[in-house]
């Protein structure tokens, strides 16, 4: 499923436009990249949890010609499943 076929989900689902559904996903979009950006987590319960990560610098290794490389460090986003989310894909 991309967004596309996500916001017609939730157009069909809500009987709304799909004009109306797409600024409707958006802002939720936005809203968990806000929270994430501040450092929050976004607990969305029965579905999940989004929070951010950091990865500490590392040296690493071109493939093609051996010589090391240094991977800067970085802010990974991260998402753990929730209870509703686990029972409904195990049912």
């Amino acid at each position: 499923m991309n967004k596309n076929d996500l916001v017609g989900v939730v157009a069909e689902k809500a009987t709304i436009t799909k004009a109306q559904a797409a600024e409707a996903v958006d802002a939720v979009f936005e809203a968990i990249t806000g929270s994430l950006k501040n450092g929050e987590e976004v607990r969305l319960v029965g579905f999940g949890t989004f929070a951010v990560s950091q990865r500490k610098a590392t040296t690493g290794r071109n493939p093609a010609t051996g010589a090391e490389i240094q991977i800067a460090a970085s802010n990974q986003a991260k998402f753990k499943p929730g209870k509703g989310l686990k029972d409904a894909l195990n049912a």
